[in-house]
């Protein structure tokens, strides 16, 4: 069978789905920015990918979500962060980092919700301007997300209002997040070789959540982290597995999001039946 090509993204929280999938025969990674890997699966540059939640019903050929992985949480995120200079129901302007179209989604839908705000968005590369400006530079209302928020964190004396996304889901809906699953073409869903796929990502989830105290004491430094960060964050913050509530929440936010025109008004097509083989521990 030839090789299966596994769009992921490079940060800290990834670790747990595709640590040791590097030297897995079959399995080709191909590194990329969040918001680029649902189009690289539907091209086919990629077979399967974890691309934000948000992305499965974009336009294009429809993606199938493969329930053995995800990135998520059941409260706060730690990297998924609303940085404010003015109270949060005085926003009229956001600067929405560009790597994460759920985030953007999930950041609309809360202030509309929360706040009755609608504010005009602004794309945002963050990490190129980060990196070259100074606090008088920085937007008035920004999001930001993954790893820079913790190693190229702006000053909170900039930002004295903040909201951490994935709390304030769990304290609008009493609901987990998820921000990202593994998928595939749907069309290509009950195909023999993305159920083996699937079946080799689930049992390396598996192997990997036995190990995550060698796995973020190795592979934090590697992305800046701090360990007194890298632990909890991973361990405690992070959910990784798809169980029934994941479903409810990713069902849930989608409806929230196409309420607001930020996507199609469709469901989720969930990839099943055929991964029994999936769910075996390995």
């Amino acid at each position: 069978m030839e090789s299966i090509r596994v769009a992921y993204v490079r940060y800290l929280n990834t670790r747990p789905l595709v640590e040791g999938l590097q030297t897995t025969p079959g399995i080709v990674l191909i590194p990329a920015a969040p918001s680029h890997i649902a189009a690289m699966v539907r091209s086919g540059e990629a077979d399967v990918g974890i691309p934000s939640i948000i992305d499965a019903v974009g336009e294009g050929e429809p993606l199938a979500v493969l329930p053995v992985g995800m990135i998520g949480c059941d409260g706060p995120t730690m990297t998924v962060r609303l940085y404010a200079s003015t109270p949060l129901d005085q926003i009229d302007r956001l600067y929405a980092d560009s790597e994460s179209h759920t985030s953007v989604a999930l950041c609309l839908v809360l202030l509309d919700r929360l706040y009755s705000r609608r504010p005009e968005l602004v794309d945002f590369n963050a990490r190129e301007r980060m990196a070259s400006a100074g606090p008088e530079e920085w937007p008035a209302a920004m999001l930001l997300i993954g790893d820079k928020v913790v190693t190229d964190s702006p000053p909170a004396v900039r930002y004295p209002y903040q909201l951490d996304l994935g709390e304030a889901w769990k304290t609008m809906t009493g609901l987990p997040f998820m921000y990202a699953a593994w998928m595939c073409r749907a069309s290509e869903a009950g195909s023999a070789r993305i159920a083996a796929a699937s079946a080799l990502l689930d049992r390396q989830l598996r192997h990997n959540l036995t190990r995550l105290d060698w796995l973020i004491s190795a592979r934090a430094p590697e992305h800046h982290w701090p360990l007194d960060l890298a632990r909890p964050y991973v361990a405690d913050l992070l959910r990784y597995r798809v169980g029934p509530r994941e479903r409810q929440a990713a069902e849930l936010f989608l409806r929230e999001a196409a309420r607001l025109g930020l996507a199609p008004d469709q469901p989720l097509c969930w990839a099943e039946p055929h991964l029994a083989l999936a769910g075996t521990p390995g």
